[in-house]
């Protein structure tokens, strides 16, 4: 892990800060269910080459959520677990191809203590679940160190100020260009974007190599073309 940590430094900008939004995690936390591989989606355990980490855009997912207020979005989009901006989706290990590694391995109930320890990085127990199950066990064979790695790298991020791309047109290679100049040792191929269907900003995915250092995205990578008009939802009102 030293290494990771490393990276981590290598990222912190000058001068950027991170946001700072309100959270704070319940003091106890719905099991998640069991995940497992839908019909016809295949286990693949392919050599891991690099690696992505994803990260949405709360405010659009809460947009999306036919009921902000039900079990599965409440603590996300309520406003009564914290106000969210940018949140980790997850950490995915990646290949040369696109056929990326997947459920490698049976998984069990992601532990309560490391659930709400990382509540406030990806806010949904269920996704955090999801993404051991689909993810994290390709990477260890404990989800402790899969959200250890997780963690370390998402806090490293900084994110350019939002209210300010809000308040202007922008494209997705705006998008990029934006965190690339608050991140050091990032430039803009390193960054995918990622739309919903109605051309609203969902992810910003950052292309690491196989030590998880920043790396260019392979073409399967890449997300929508620098050109692509992007439309940001803002923030809710605090």
């Amino acid at each position: 892990m030293r290494w990771l940590s490393a990276v981590a430094l290598a990222l912190i900008p000058v001068a950027a800060q991170a946001q700072s939004l309100a959270c704070s995690a319940p003091d106890r936390i719905a099991v998640p269910r069991l995940e497992q591989p839908k019909r016809g989606e295949p286990v693949r355990n392919p050599k891991t080459t690099g690696y992505l980490l994803s990260m949405s855009w709360s405010p659009q997912h809460c947009a999306n959520a036919r009921n902000p207020r039900d079990a599965r979005d409440r603590f996300q989009c309520s406003g009564e677990g914290g106000r969210f901006g940018w949140v980790l989706h997850g950490l995915w290990p990646e290949t040369d191809a696109p056929g990326y590694p997947q459920w490698c391995r049976p998984a069990k109930i992601v532990p309560q203590p490391v659930l709400k320890k990382h509540m406030c990085m990806t806010p949904s127990a269920q996704l955090l679940q999801h993404e051991w199950a689909k993810h994290g066990t390709c990477m260890s064979p404990n989800p402790a160190a899969y959200f250890r790695s997780a963690d370390i790298l998402f806090r490293a991020v900084r994110f350019p100020d939002m209210k300010k791309l809000v308040a202007e047109p922008q494209t997705a290679g705006s998008i990029r260009r934006a965190f690339a100049a608050v991140n050091r040792g990032v430039t803009p191929p390193m960054i995918a974007v990622s739309l919903d269907r109605k051309g609203w900003l969902s992810e910003v995915r950052l292309c690491l190599g196989a030590r998880m250092k920043p790396a260019r995205c392979k073409p399967f990578q890449s997300g929508v073309g620098d050109n692509r008009p992007v439309r940001i939802k803002p923030m809710p009102a605090s």
